[in-house]
């Protein structure tokens, strides 16, 4: 997203605090590299929505395929099996339901909510999926595994490296009270222009500038975070923003439509600190235990960022996907980017992309 301003708000925000990132590997150790992901088309989006919808009880998640870029529908029985056949999808039938791997978080909120810990579904595995940061404490893995134990091989634990934290700092900067924050997309309702951020930058303060101490571009509307992690501003000048994100070689992606990220598909965030970077998505419903507050429902990817960009874009090709939240680091290629997924935010703003 694009802004034509003496400086240019191209949406990804930024603030400069500590980050919140789950694990405690070797330095020395040598991560695998990440899959660079699949791409899912408009078509794609749809059918998966559609699909999830009509399954109800017996649906247990869906991803793409990171051979054939297929999407691959998860159930629980023969018969909803079929039923995705019949739309000409892949299915795969599991033990275990959406609604059973949401209990078993719910087990982890309840019993083993420590900062420093994520947690999120993967279909693929049919599993949820545990990060415990370097932050955590012995004694706190060791809580983690007895409650972890008793949900079986419903539960896996990774530790990393890094600290899980919001990061602020983005695209296209934008500043207030100090901190520097980017926006994410660019937005409009009935004729309205304002812009998506994290909501952890909106709860700063109301008033916002492209530079630090320079004029108001826009004042904050509305907020929501820890929880979510979601804010929208609402632009002072009303005639200037275009509908794009900023690619850092001098170009820009014209975004034009929003739609949830699907595990094993492949994604690309833009922020300020780190600028472009590529990464594919590993797991949704991600809760994560900021040190302030848990925020729930994020998508956990291998994009790489940093402090200060938070807010930042996470998009494929012209869709836009999440607003960037926060991480434990980035590993060479091999991040932990966390993102609010922007349907929720446009949903509850009644705004659309353009």
């Amino acid at each position: 997203m694009r802004r034509s301003l003496g400086a240019r708000i191209c949406l990804s925000v930024l603030l400069t605090v500590p980050a919140i990132g789950l694990g405690s590997a070797s330095a020395a150790a040598a991560e695998p590299e990440p899959s660079p992901g699949v791409t899912a088309s408009t078509g794609t989006y749809a059918l998966d929505s559609r699909l999830e919808k009509s399954l109800g009880e017996h649906a247990a998640g869906s991803y793409l395929d990171s051979t054939t870029g297929e999407l691959v529908v998860a159930v629980t029985d023969e018969a909803s099996a079929e039923q995705v056949r019949r739309t000409g999808t892949r299915a795969q039938v599991v033990k275990r339901s959406t609604a059973q791997l949401e209990a078993a978080m719910a087990v982890l909120e309840e019993q083993a909510k420590i900062t420093g810990t994520s947690w999120g579904i993967d279909p693929s595995t049919n599993q949820v999926a545990v990060e415990a940061d370097e932050s955590v404490s012995e004694r706190s893995i060791a809580l983690l595994n007895t409650v972890a134990s008793g949900l079986g091989d419903a539960v896996r634990i990774k530790r990393v490296p890094g600290v899980f934290n919001k990061e602020l700092a983005g695209g296209d900067a934008i500043w207030s009270s100090g901190y520097r924050c980017s926006a994410a997309f660019n937005v409009v309702k009935d004729g309205v222009r304002s812009f998506l951020t994290a909501g952890h930058c909106t709860n700063i303060a109301a008033s916002w500038a492209t530079s630090s101490g320079g004029p108001e571009v826009g004042t904050r509307e509305g907020t929501s975070y820890p929880t979510n992690d979601y804010g929208i501003i609402r632009y002072t000048d009303n005639s200037q923003a275009e509908g794009t994100v900023n690619l850092y070689n001098g170009t820009f992606q014209d975004i034009t439509s929003a739609a949830d990220a699907i595990v094993g598909q492949a994604i690309q965030k833009s922020g300020s600190t780190t600028q472009l970077t590529s990464g594919s998505v590993t797991a949704v419903n991600v809760t994560v235990n900021y040190s302030d507050g848990p925020v729930y429902g994020l998508v956990r990817t291998t994009a790489c960022s940093a402090g200060g960009d938070s807010g930042g874009a996470h998009f494929s090709g012209s869709t836009a996907l999440g607003i960037h939240s926060g991480s434990s680091g980035c590993r060479g290629t091999n991040g932990s980017a966390l993102h609010q997924p922007v349907t929720e935010a446009l949903s509850v703003y009644g705004v659309a992309v353009y």
